[in-house]
C-alpha cells in the first residue's frame, strides 16, 4: 500500500526546531522518529520505518501543523517541457516535429510549500500555471544505465504534485526557461510524497491531473498522455549527467495554460513584417488582455489521483500575491 509521506513543522514548534516527517492517515499524522534533514535522507534511511507506522500512531492533527514541501531545496529540480501533445499544439507547434525530449532545470530555491503564497514579482504581468506529476528518485542513477518501465520501482521512490509556475513575459521574449521559471515561490510541491509499492508503479498512467483557478477547471489530463515516459527520461538523464536520490523530475504539463499561440494569420504577420523586438512587444500587449493569466488573490487548486481514489497525491492549494 502507498505511504503518504509528509514534511511539516508543528504549530507550537520552537523557533530553532527542525522540520519533521510523518505518515498521513486520514486527517492525522503519525510522526516519524529520527532526524532527516533532506529528502534524500528520509528516502535512504527512513523509508522502511515509515512503512511500519500505523493509523494508531497518528497523534497529530493535520490541521495543526505547517505543511512543508516534501522535496528539500538541496535536491535537483529537473523539468520536461512540451511533453504532452495537447500542450505542444496549444503552443502552436506540431508534436510530430518534436522527436526529442525537452529537458531544463528550475532553481531548487524556487521550491515552496503546497499551501504557501505564490509571489508575483512587480515586473511580471503574464504569470502562468502548469500542473505536473513530479517523480522523485529512490536511488542515484548509474551513468549510462537503461531504465525499463518494469524497473521504475527500483529507481523511483514516489510521486508528488508540482506546479511549474512561469513568468511568460520573461521566459518567452528572452528565450530563458530557467530565468522565467525560477523566481522564489515558483515551484509549489506537495503536499505529499507518495511512496509507491512495485505493483502501484504500473498505475502511473492512470493518475489524473486537475488544476483549477478560483474553482474553474483549467487543466485536466491523464499522466499516460505523456510523450516521453518516465523510463525514457530516466534513461536519457543517466546518459547525460548525475542524478541523485531525492532529486525531483517534473514530467510536463497538458493543455490549458494561459499562454496560447497566436492564430496562423497573426503568426504570418509577426514573422514576416515585424522585428523580434516589435513581435514580442505586440505579444505582451495582447497577452495582458488575456483573463486566464494569474492575478493577485487568484487561488490555484491542484490534485492528482486515480479515478478510483486508491492513489491520491492530496490537494495543493496556493494563493497568488503581488510583490
Amino acid at each position: 500500500m502507498a505511504i503518504n509521506l509528509i514534511r511539516f513543522l508543528p504549530a507550537n514548534a520552537a523557533a530553532d526546531a527542525g522540520p519533521q516527517w510523518g505518515v498521513v492517515f486520514g486527517g492525522k499524522i503519525a510522526p516519524l522518529a529520527g532526524s532527516y534533514p533532506t529528502t534524500a535522507d528520509v528516502i535512504r534511511n527512513g523509508r522502511d520505518a515509515a512503512r511500519q507506522l500505523t493509523a494508531a500512531q497518528a497523534t497529530l492533527d493535520l490541521g495543526s501543523v505547517r505543511v512543508l514541501p516534501p522535496v528539500t531545496s538541496n535536491q535537483q529540480f529537473i523539468c520536461q517541457g512540451v511533453n504532452y501533445a495537447s500542450h505542444v499544439r496549444e503552443s502552436g507547434l506540431d508534436p510530430a516535429n518534436f522527436p526529442f525530449n525537452t529537458i531544463f532545470t528550475k532553481a531548487s530555491s524556487c521550491i515552496s510549500g503546497p499551501y504557501d503564497e505564490v509571489v508575483r514579482p512587480s515586473h511580471v504581468k503574464l504569470l502562468d500555471y502548469e500542473i505536473e506529476l513530479g517523480i522523485v528518485l529512490g536511488r542515484d542513477l548509474i551513468p549510462g544505465e537503461v531504465i525499463t518501465e518494469d524497473k521504475l520501482d527500483e529507481v523511483l521512490a514516489g510521486v508528488t504534485i508540482v506546479n511549474d509556475v512561469s513568468a511568460r513575459d520573461v521566459q518567452l521574449p528572452q528565450g530563458q526557461f530557467y530565468k522565467g521559471k525560477s523566481y522564489r515561490t515558483f515551484g509549489p510541491v506537495g503536499p505529499l510524497l507518495v511512496l509507491l509499492e512495485p505493483g502501484e508503479w504500473r498505475r502511473w498512467r492512470e493518475l489524473k491531473m486537475t488544476l483549477t483557478v478560483n474553482g474553474a477547471v483549467r487543466q485536466q489530463a491523464y499522466c499516460g498522455e505523456m510523450l516521453f515516459k518516465p523510463e525514457q527520461t530516466l534513461t536519457e538523464l543517466a546518459s547525460l549527467h548525475d542524478v541523485h536520490i531525492g532529486d525531483l523530475i517534473a514530467t510536463g504539463t497538458p493543455a490549458g495554460c494561459a499562454a496560447k499561440a497566436p492564430g496562423k494569420l497573426v503568426m504570418f504577420i509577426l514573422k514576416h513584417f515585424m522585428s523580434d523586438a516589435g513581435k514580442w512587444k505586440a505579444f505582451i500587449a495582447k497577452a495582458t488582455k488575456n483573463p486566464l493569466y494569474l492575478q493577485p488573490n487568484d487561488v490555484m487548486a491542484l490534485s492528482i489521483r486515480t479515478d478510483d481514489g486508491s492513489l491520491d497525491l492530496g490537494l495543493q492549494r496556493t494563493k497568488v500575491v503581488s510583490l
